[in-house]
């Protein structure tokens, strides 16, 4: 008896042995877990691209020096159940955090998101600019997107290009989005700000969903002062009605892939679709992004019987009814473009 009693005895020893070691792993795991990776509280901001692995990921995270223990930090992760719920996304983090935190962080998606303003009666060209100055699209992938059929007949446009449906408003937008996802927003916004009464006025006046699009691009372009949006789109409702050019300089210059913003009288001579001293009525698609004033001006030209209008070269414009009159207007008020 006494034989077999100090041999249970011997074979509790290694029991309880693994039993402390248990222990002491899992609180050094806890320690870990737990822990600032260090006192320093460096800010340090990591991008997670869209369709990175979770083995990427933490390759990520241990590059910017925010893991000092790979293993370690994958088993939490998969303790933690986290490794297919890593959000992608810009992440601020700080070495202050425990792993844990770094850990559910990233599994709730707390990215850092920006606040970008559109303008009103920006291009295409112009907003891909001003979102990839944020980082959070290539400038000449978005456009090319902007510019595909297929995609483009997705979101319910009539046409070849996102042009003139890129409602301009203030987003927030983030880098777990794609040039898809931003071009998509922006277009929805657009669908929700053209309501059904505004559809019905398109058919009332006899004209398309991109027609009315792209004279209204052409009156923001034109000018931006509210009051006078209907009073410029009366001009080319009324050109329209008799046959006659639009003759807008903003158009004469649309196809040209740098921004100009002096519009000479060399531009006026190009040959180009979208020119409308050269091609009779409206060019074949918008050249610009026009808010809710544009396109109610679209849709409801003022009552007037006026043909031509000038810059006063304060941004508003003088109108005219008769072509003496508006050369009247010319001398008085217009700049001579520079001939090159």
């Amino acid at each position: 008896m006494r034989i077999r009693t100090t041999t249970r005895k011997h074979r509790k020893i290694p029991v309880v042995l693994f039993m402390v070691i248990i222990f002491f792993v899992l609180l050094a795991g806890l320690y870990y877990a737990l822990s600032p990776i260090d006192r320093s509280n460096k800010i340090i901001t990591v991008d997670i691209p869209r369709g990175t692995s979770f083995l990427r990921s933490v390759d990520l995270l241990e590059d910017a020096g925010l893991i000092t223990n790979k293993y370690l930090f994958y088993a939490l992760v998969i303790a933690r159940n986290a490794q297919g719920n890593i959000r992608a996304g810009e992440y601020e983090l700080s070495t202050s955090m425990s792993p844990l935190d770094i850990i559910n962080k990233l599994v709730k998606g707390d990215i850092i998101s920006y606040k970008v303003t559109i303008p009103e009666d920006f291009t295409v060209l112009e907003i891909a600019a001003r979102l990839a100055s944020y980082k959070l699209v290539d400038e000449k992938a978005f456009v090319s997107l902007a510019e595909d059929s297929k995609f483009i007949a997705s979101l319910g446009i009539e046409g070849t290009s996102a042009e003139g449906y890129l409602y301009p408003d203030t987003y927030i937008f983030d880098k777990s989005m794609g040039a898809k996802d931003i071009i998509r927003i922006m277009v929805n916004h657009f669908w929700k700000i053209f309501t059904h009464a505004m559809q019905e006025r398109t058919e009332e006046l006899g004209m398309t969903m991109p027609q009315v699009v792209t004279l209204a691009s052409i009156v923001g372009k034109e000018s931006g002062f509210k009051d006078e949006k209907p009073l410029i789109s009366a001009v080319f409702h009324n050109r329209l009605k008799k046959s006659m050019r639009l003759q807008s300089d903003p158009t004469a210059v649309y196809d040209l892939k740098s921004i100009t913003r002096v519009i000479k009288k060399k531009h006026l001579l190009r040959t180009t679709p979208y020119n409308t001293y050269i091609i009779n009525g409206l060019p074949p698609g918008p050249i610009a992004n026009p808010a809710i004033d544009s396109l109610q001006a679209a849709l409801y030209p003022a009552s007037v019987n006026y043909l031509y209008f000038v810059s006063n070269n304060d941004g508003s414009h003088n109108f005219s009814s008769s072509l003496s009159a508006h050369n009247r207007a010319v001398t008085k008020y217009q700049i001579d473009r520079k001939k090159e």
